[in-house]
């Protein structure tokens, strides 16, 4: 059976732009190690994987140098530092997954869902005339 679906509206993140600043930011729940935290995240199905701002990361109470896995991020990311952090991800009233994110050192970046691991995990429907989408947790 599947999960029905939720639907939130896009974001305003720049009023001077006008409707192109209307941009689909998903809130959620990210927890790591008994430490939760409410953000939220930008739908990027044109990004390869999942990004996590430092400061977001230090928030969940991760320590940098205890991740080893090292992910080499491109475009104006690449000269950053980035290593994978896996991270109890809340949708909505969804059960939890794990998303894997590359944590990068940089702070002046959005959280980023991409599509390794987060559009493999989740349907989203976009309706972009109508400023709102859909998502609802894949199919088991």
């Amino acid at each position: 059976m599947l999960a029905k679906a939720r639907r939130f509206p896009f974001t305003e993140s720049e009023k001077s732009l006008g409707v192109a600043s209307n941009l689909p930011y998903l809130p959620l729940v990210l927890s790591y190690r008994g430490t939760s935290l409410s953000v939220s995240g930008l739908l990027d199905t044109g990004a390869t994987v999942n990004v996590l701002p430092y400061d977001i990361g230090r928030q969940l109470g991760a320590v940098w140098d205890q991740q080893t896995t090292p992910v080499h991020l491109t475009g104006n990311l690449a000269r950053f530092e980035a290593r994978v952090l896996i991270v109890s991800t809340t949708v909505g009233e969804f059960a939890p997954v794990r998303i894997a994110f590359a944590w990068t050192r940089a702070n002046k970046v959005p959280l980023i869902l991409g599509q390794v691991n987060f559009f493999l995990e989740f349907d989203v429907c976009f309706f972009r005339s109508r400023k709102i989408y859909e998502i609802r947790p894949k199919e088991s």
